[in-house]
């Protein structure tokens, strides 16, 4: 007897459907077979399925051959959520279940022996390609049913045990109700507290310089000696930058998906993802990879930021690979047996000492470190990597006078309003265009918004004479000096926007390398 049910398998970020075939036939010793390149997990699955349906009271052949067939057979499957399946087909051909009921759901989970239904990972990605496939019906455990929920078109049911699965099944229509999520209330969750711009002492031209980065969601590098803020500056970044649209959510919360990374009270992503890997992470770690492709940091700070602290600990072969994600939004990992392709469009802030010993240009402390020491510390950030980042800014020893005085500085709501209304005018610019934000600018869109004023193109003119300014670096200046405007309300560029983009690209000289 043959009993076929529908499930489906997450490649990448992406969910294929497929059919889980289950086929008994009668012999003399009991036999458990899948096919269909399985890995471990799959393979393992009959001991679970047995203990499972016998633990809950329900028959399981004691003789007999099992025959599971994963199809399409011209791919590897992994995981363990194929237990459900196999264990419904199972109960179906048993006459436990009508095989009837089986028909036209999209069903995944994992069973432990005890017959209840865990959760697992992708459950977002399974939902989106359920309704582009025109499933009507999910079946999922709980724990992942909410984000599925959250896909329009199509209804998902969750059940907590294996005999609960089967009552469910059994009602045809079903009678429980499918599970609901307001999406008001995924995209407003409650406040919750976050380190304050206003707790900050001093660095007002570090702060102006990140909210400029947060408007346009431009690249960031902060240079400074030990404990004058950095890395205090770059954890309230995500105080003053603007929710994600619901698209940006769908995308964020699909890659935290099949990460396993999502938890029981955060079942959908609405704030932007800060990722800030250690300076010890592989490149693996990094960009993704492994014998079967997973994302990496840069792809689970997707429409979010990427902090990279102590930059030049970083082995430099690893930073090197930000170079295509910089630049394209995306990351290609190609395996002997699969090519993938992850999103990985990220705001990248960086900081770094400007020498080993981390005071060289102090006022306050005078450098240990030999030019040489100083040369080759630079020299582990290229300079096509360089190029990537939009602002490179100095950040100086908090004097005495500002340490002791109280904070006074201006709230993350503050600023959180220019950001936020700056990106809105952005995203109506840009609406027919695909792009989120001025960082994301292309060539056209160059040409087309980023008009100069005489005077502007001179002082731009000058500027790259003098500091010996790249193409690409033309380019990142003019995208700054549109965010700027743009947090002026302004249409055009003018002499004043140029000068404050070209400020902040101060480490791009020649000599950056040159500790003299």
């Amino acid at each position: 007897m043959l009993l076929k049910i529908q499930s489906a398998y997450v490649e990448g970020i992406q969910a294929q459907l497929i059919d889980v075939e289950v086929d008994y036939s009668v012999s003399a010793k009991p036999r458990y077979h899948v096919v269909g390149l399985p890995d471990t997990a799959i393979r393992e699955s009959g001991e679970r399925v047995r203990a499972a349906i016998r633990n809950c009271g329900l028959y399981y052949p004691s003789s007999g051959t099992i025959t599971v067939n994963l199809a399409p057979a011209d791919f590897k499957k992994e995981g363990s959520c194929y237990d459900l399946p196999i264990a419904l087909a199972l109960l179906g051909m048993s006459d436990a279940l009508p095989p009837r009921s089986l028909r036209g759901w999209l069903i995944l989970g994992e069973l432990s022996l005890d017959g209840k239904v865990r959760p697992i990972k992708g459950a977002l990605p399974v939902a989106l390609s359920a309704q582009k496939a025109g499933v009507k019906r999910l079946l999922l455990p709980p724990g992942s049913s909410e984000e599925a929920a959250v896909v329009d078109g199509i209804e998902v049911f969750c059940a907590e045990t294996l005999p609960q699965v089967c009552k469910m099944l059994e009602n045809d229509p079903v009678s429980d109700k499918p599970v609901q999520v307001r999406k008001q209330d995924l995209t407003n969750p409650p406040g919750l507290y976050r380190p304050d711009f206003a707790e900050v002492k001093g660095q007002q031209s570090a702060k102006r310089a990140l909210e400029v980065a947060c408007a346009g969601g431009h690249n960031i590098l902060m240079i400074g000696p030990p404990g004058s803020g950095k890395t205090m500056l770059a954890k309230r970044i995500p105080s003053i930058l603007p929710r994600m649209s619901f698209t940006e959510a769908l995308e964020t919360t699909a890659i935290h998906s099949v990460t396993g990374l999502l938890s029981s009270r955060r079942r959908f992503l609405v704030e932007r993802p800060f990722r800030a890997p250690h300076h010890t992470i592989s490149f693996a770690g990094l960009v993704g990879g492994g014998a079967v492709p997973r994302p990496g940091e840069v792809s689970l700070a997707h429409n979010g930021v990427l902090f990279l602290d102590e930059l030049p600990e970083f082995q430099r072969h690893v930073l090197e690979v930000l170079r295509q994600p910089l630049e394209d939004g995306e990351v290609t990992i190609s395996r002997a047996a699969r090519t993938l392709t992850f999103p990985s469009r990220f705001m990248l802030a960086a900081a770094m000492n400007p020498c080993p010993c981390g005071y060289h240009g102090s006022a306050v402390k005078q450098c240990a470190c030999t030019p040489p020491q100083i040369h080759r510390y630079r020299s582990k950030i290229s300079g096509p990597l360089m190029d990537r980042i939009d602002l490179h800014i100095e950040v100086a020893e908090v004097p005495y006078r500002e340490l002791t005085a109280k904070p006074d500085g201006e709230p993350s709501k503050n600023i959180a309003a220019r950001v936020r209304e700056s990106r809105r005018l952005q995203l109506e610019r840009f609406k027919r265009e695909g792009v989120y934000c001025n960082a994301q600018m292309g060539p056209r869109e160059l040409e087309s918004l980023c008009g100069l004023t005489l005077r502007a193109q001179n002082r731009l003119r000058q500027a790259i004479e003098r500091l010996g300014f790249s193409a690409r670096t033309y380019d990142r200046v003019l995208k700054v000096a549109r965010t700027i405007a743009d947090l002026e309300a302004s249409d055009i560029l003018s002499a004043t926007h140029i000068s404050e983009a070209i400020q902040y690209r101060t480490l791009d000289r020649h000599d950056w390398t040159d500790p003299g």
